[in-house]
């Protein structure tokens, strides 16, 4: 990212229209021109919190990010850059129900067009490289996805400092409010499973993502850092569970044991580690890898990954 850009986030809203894949676009009223939705970032706020949450302003649509798209950058008029973040996300058929949108001063109108359609009717050249992206996916057989989302527990007490057993080591105050920065952009992919290691580092982390999504988080020692060496099968049977689910998940553990769930990761779906792969295993405190997959051919391996840090 360029620390001078104005940075913002957005999305390639899509479903099925009598078996044909759809893009939103919007019609903006002040400007005059067609678009894919976004919105700049709010201070303090992540991209990916700021996609969700433009969306649904702008659309009325709330939805849970899918692969990512890469960015745009261009110069606005007033000479500064601006680089814009896009994931793909699907819209259900129960998100059209409950949209809030109504046209207003900004957007005039929400349209739903063919990809080759929508292709000519965008005004930009930026909106029509982040179609293609999208496009070339669907080309694929690249649509429907879910993530496994790895996630490394908060900032704690210094163990050297710590009187008592290390599965009892809690987060400090930093690491607390590091739990609570997180949590939305955890959120904002649309997590269905929670699991967590045991210990009580990782139980303070996931806790503010639990309270903000409303699911309970599962507590398992195979992904402890205390245990998981002498649980390695299970390790694997919990990973590939998971997969076989196909529903997005959180797994919050340690720093040592991250790689390893990659690892079973990269074997219950046939990938090929690569260096970007491992690099996104060796996360910092309070950060969270997301791993892509094919929902319909998890096995055809890791699709895209993407880490996010506090900010805290």
């Amino acid at each position: 990212m360029n620390s001078n850009a104005v940075m913002a986030a957005g999305a390639v809203c899509w479903r099925k229209i009598d078996g044909r894949i759809h893009v939103l676009v919007i019609h903006r009223e002040d400007r005059r021109d067609i678009s894919l939705p976004k919105g700049k970032v709010d201070p303090g706020e992540s991209l990916p919190q700021t996609a969700v949450r433009e969306i649904k302003e702008e659309t009325g649509l709330t939805i849970a990010l899918g692969i990512p798209l890469g960015a745009t950058h261009y110069t606005l008029p007033n000479g500064k850059p601006k680089e814009v973040h896009y994931w793909a996300a699907h819209v259900s058929n129960s998100a059209i129900a409950k949209s809030t949108f109504r046209p207003n001063s900004e957007v005039a109108a929400l349209e739903w067009l063919p990809i080759d359609k929508a292709r000519r009717e965008l005004h930009y050249d930026v909106d029509r490289e982040v179609l293609d992206i999208f496009s070339s996916y669907v080309d694929q057989g690249v649509t429907e996805t879910f993530a496994m989302i790895l996630l490394r527990h908060a900032k704690a007490q210094d163990p050297a400092k710590f009187k008592g057993s290390d599965q009892k080591r809690p987060l400090i105050a930093r690491g607390r409010e590091q739990a609570l920065d997180i949590a939305p952009s955890v959120a904002a992919f649309g997590p269905k499973k929670l699991v967590s290691s045991v210990s009580l580092r990782c139980v303070e982390t996931i806790e503010p993502l639990s309270q903000l999504i409303g699911k309970d988080v599962v507590l398992v020692k195979e992904i402890s850092q205390h245990a998981f060496v002498d649980e390695h099968p299970a390790l694997r049977a919990l990973v590939g569970k998971r997969i076989r689910k196909g529903k997005t998940s959180v797994l919050c553990s340690h720093g040592p044991v991250l790689p390893e769930i990659l690892r079973e990761l990269a074997l219950a779906t046939g990938t090929a580690l690569l260096t970007d792969h491992s690099r996104a295993a060796l996360l910092d405190t309070a950060s969270f890898s997301v791993f892509h997959l094919n929902a319909k051919h998890p096995s055809a391996g890791i699709i895209a990954v993407e880490t996010h840090d506090s900010l805290v």
